[in-house]
């Protein structure tokens, strides 16, 4: 078969993980189904303890399904033991050979398979300048950065020509200014290799800049599967609105639906409009919006169309101000305005201010 950018690198279906037996039984995962597509940068998103790596282990082996089946190409890996699937992962301590050359260290799965010296030098050399390490081949692992050190992880773990990249948070040892950096390049790598990466983070901003589509997972359960402005923009429900980016997460009685859209009041009355999640609740009854802050602007108090509320605080971070209001109501929302150079901060604290929505602000969500 051939392997093209449409196929499925990896079927997993109806997969369930329990850990002990009788009243000790703990179900870690919950009828895990996904399909990820040949040459796709994929990420498994959540919080500690929601599955994710336990989703990872399986695929590379090192835990058994106790439900269900992951395939790889269309091969079931139920009886392939660790060693003898196209599958390599790189954790988050690189694990790197201190006694070994960058050279060696990339060179050992290669001569653990059997393949030639001059086969593996080659390899070696290629998977060191796809890293961009040449230059290094020759020093030993205590004598490169942090993000080095990832790259030679990244290059031993590509040398074999796996199918499949497992990543299980390999960022998380660095420091933010080099994990940015990182998070670019190993997009590229990925690219350059076209192979099919997986990856785990628990990083929100890690899996949007970096993925072909998320999976976000909470309690054994998967949430959300989609692209990064699907998971962003359109949220299914209050845990996916309220783990990725920050979010408003306003309560509302739901007025009427008009087609796909609802009219949703807030707790001092305003009506606004809102798109809608697959099951949200019904009319009359009560839910919740997702306003993202930068999609909230002010104006003058008492315009049209605008609510009304009251900045309590400023908090400037640099490419914008983040103010904390309250409507009528009591009720508390985040905006964020875009700084602009040179300018004085427009509002402050105890100013009666008007709240405009941009339009599709508002989504009401499924709980």
């Amino acid at each position: 078969m051939s392997e093209g950018e449409n196929e499925i690198a990896v079927h997993i279906g109806d997969v369930v993980k329990v850990y002990g037996s009788g009243d000790s039984a703990h179900t870690a995962l919950h009828g895990i189904n996904l399909d990820i597509r040949h040459n796709e940068f994929f990420t498994l998103l959540g919080p500690s303890g929601c599955g994710k790596t336990t989703l990872l282990r399986m695929i590379a082996g090192f835990e058994s399904v106790t439900e269900g089946e992951i395939s790889l190409y269309g091969q079931n890996l139920a009886t392939s033991p660790p060693n003898r699937r196209p599958v390599n992962t790189v954790f988050q301590q690189y694990a790197l050979f201190p006694h070994m050359t960058v050279a060696k260290n990339v060179a050992f799965g290669l001569k653990m398979k059997g393949h030639g010296e001059a086969e593996t030098r080659a390899r070696v050399d290629e998977m060191l300048r796809l890293v961009q390490l040449d230059r290094f081949a020759e020093r030993r692992p205590s004598q490169l950065s942090g993000g080095q050190q990832q790259r030679v992880a990244l290059a031993r773990a590509l040398a074999p020509s796996p199918k499949l990249l497992l990543l299980d948070e390999p960022l998380s040892a660095l420091d933010l200014k080099l994990r940015q950096a990182m998070r670019l390049e190993l997009k590229q790598i990925q690219r350059d290799a076209g192979i099919t990466f997986i990856f785990v983070t628990h990083d929100q901003e890690e899996a949007l800049t970096m993925s072909d589509r998320i999976a976000v997972m909470s309690e054994g359960a998967l949430q959300q599967v989609g692209d990064s402005r699907d998971i962003y923009e359109a949220p299914v429900n209050r845990f996916v609105a309220d783990f990725i980016g920050e979010t408003n997460l306003p309560e509302v009685v739901i007025e009427r639906y008009e087609g796909d859209h609802a009219v949703c009041r807030l707790g001092d009355g305003s009506e606004l409009h809102c798109s809608v999640s697959e099951g949200a609740a019904a009319a009359g009854e009560r839910g919740h919006l997702s306003i993202r802050p930068e999609r909230l602007s002010f104006t003058a108090a008492g315009e049209e169309g605008s609510i009304r509320c009251v900045i309590d605080r400023t908090i400037y971070v640099g490419t914008d101000t983040q103010y904390a209001v309250h409507l009528g109501d009591g009720s508390e929302l985040v905006v964020r305005v875009q700084n602009e150079a040179g300018e004085e901060l427009p509002w402050s604290a105890g100013d009666e201010v008007g709240l405009r929505l941009a339009t599709g602000a508002a989504r009401l969500l499924s709980d």
